[in-house]
């Protein structure tokens, strides 16, 4: 009878078991998700979560690599999303099989703002033509205007400027660099810099500020998880809202304004080049040059350079708090290249090759976009074997490259040597994936945006200022903060001295 029962025991765990596995794989949707690789197993509704540090879900996948491998899937509640680890398995994805992964996957948030528009958030034909369009209207504005680097420079000016006026007092490096690179923006954008109190800059900052206070919280997670339900209560999501609109609408009415002035023949800026390829085109089926794209090709701007570029410039600041000698080493460079009267220029960089890889080694460390902006598969895909079908969200872990210790000497501690050749020498490296890689990468990298604004930025400051801290160098924090959506410099007060020339 003890038999009889064991054995009736052991039948009906078995069916239960099977049938568990069945609805698992049938809530999941293993079925319709193609040959996906491996990873940790999921459990209904949370998939992963409870597995993964949602304040680090980097680490965590890093942790992760160790054991599926270059390519694994974890589950965000019930979608599947694949990340790809290390430099070679990224490659393969990013440029060889550029054309399958540079989809971009779009949260609750970006839709409601965006819904799909402007370069950032587009796919398929719409991306194509409006990232084509951008980064060609972003190196030629027309003739007679301010190149890149006049506008970088004279927001320098401005920036160093505005430090001078806190000389001896504390101050939060944070706050004068968010406001100089959103007003060199605004320069690029509308062809002119603002001063802060007026009313046209205010809007934009709001914008901007409020985006990113969002992101950075709850808030934002939860509105991508629950849309519908988080939209009908109030929070800093709505007054993000309401910020957005009020921008939108000085956009459109800065268009009808211009478009009574426009000289189609010479655009003196971006806004400028939009309008008149949108004249243009105005008789075109299909086009995409219209007002719906002008806003959200406007925001790409603003939303990819200005948080990302003053938090690196903030942490930079720290960095030098940090490290002393390595401050002073800069200045000495760049009293010897640049001296103490003229403004830095993007040329000088060729004779500055310690303060070059001081900035890379910035960027390196901090790793601001460690799985990149979410990409998705165009179209059923094999990768590695590995059956990926459309629409599958994909998580490049641009910080397995940027701290792996085959590429780079000391990629553990803060070592411009990383860097560095033997003599000395800036030594460019493939590993350095701070801006992404392929098609869907900065869109202002491949006219070296970021790099001409960090470079001007941080060498003006460091040779106008010299960075201390409220606490001595040792006690000193310059790790980043991280979030969900990536990583973003610490805040902090320091004081900032004049340098006697």
């Amino acid at each position: 009878m003890d038999l009889l029962n064991a054995l009736q025991t052991n039948i009906f765990s078995i069916i239960i078991t099977v049938v568990v596995i069945i609805l698992l794989r049938k809530y999941f949707g293993k079925q319709s998700h193609g040959r996906l690789p491996p990873g940790p197993w999921p459990i209904p509704l949370l998939g992963n979560l409870l597995q993964i540090d949602l304040k680090r879900p980097d680490k965590s996948y890093l942790e992760l690599s160790k054991k599926y491998g270059s390519v694994f899937t974890v589950w965000l509640g019930t979608k599947p999303v694949v990340v790809i680890s290390g430099y070679q398995a990224i490659k393969e994805a990013l440029v060889n099989q550029g054309e399958e992964f540079n989809g971009r996957y779009n949260v609750a948030i970006s839709m409601k703002l965006l819904n799909e528009h402007g370069v950032g958030t587009s796919n398929g034909q719409r991306w194509k033509d409006l990232r084509s369009f951008s980064m060609m209207s972003l190196k030629h504005f027309g003739t007679g205007c301010k190149t890149l680097e006049e506008r970088v420079q004279e927001e320098a000016k401005f920036l160093v400027k505005a430090f001078t006026e806190t000389a001896d007092s504390t101050v939060n490096p944070k706050d004068l660099l968010f406001h100089a690179i959103l007003n060199l923006c605004c320069a690029i954008v509308f062809g002119r810099r603002f001063e802060y109190n007026e009313v046209e800059f205010q809007i934009i900052y709001k914008a901007v500020y409020t985006y990113f206070d969002v992101l950075k919280g709850n808030v934002a997670m939860l509105y991508n998880v629950f849309p519908r339900i988080v939209e009908c209560f109030p929070g800093k999501h709505q007054e993000l809202f309401e910020a957005i609109d009020k921008a939108k609408a000085f956009v459109r009415d800065q268009a009808d304004c211009r478009k009574e002035t426009l000289d189609s023949k010479n655009p003196h800026d971006f806004f400028d080049a939009y309008l008149v390829k949108m004249s243009e085109e105005m008789d075109k089926q299909g086009t995409e040059f219209n007002y719906e794209n002008l806003f959200p090709c406007v925001w790409d701007i603003f939303a990819a350079g200005t948080e990302t570029q003053s938090s690196t410039l903030s942490h930079a600041c720290l960095i030098m708090i940090k490290y002393p000698h390595i401050q002073e080493k800069v200045q000495k460079e760049i009293d010897s290249v640049i001296g103490p009267n003229r403004f830095p220029m993007v040329e000088d960089r060729n004779q500055m090759p310690y303060t070059n890889a001081v900035i890379h080694e910035i960027q390196r460390t901090m790793s601001l976009a460690p799985t990149a902006v979410p990409h998705q598969v165009n179209r059923d895909t094999i990768f590695q074997n590995y059956h990926i079908p459309k629409g599958t969200v994909i998580f490049p872990l641009l910080s397995s490259v940027l701290w792996d210790p085959k590429l780079f000497k000391n990629p553990d501690d803060f070592d411009p040597n990383n860097f560095l050749d033997e003599d000395g020498q800036f030594n460019s490296n493939d590993g350095f994936l701070a801006f992404g890689l392929g098609k869907r990468c900065c869109l202002g990298d491949g006219m070296g945006i970021p790099r001409t604004v960090l470079f001007i930025f941080f060498t003006s400051l460091l040779q106008h200022f010299s960075f201390r801290g409220t606490k001595s160098p040792e006690e000193i924090d310059v790790s980043v903060v991280s979030y969900f959506i990536g990583r973003l410099a610490r805040p902090y007060t320091c004081y900032v001295k004049i340098r006697k020339t």
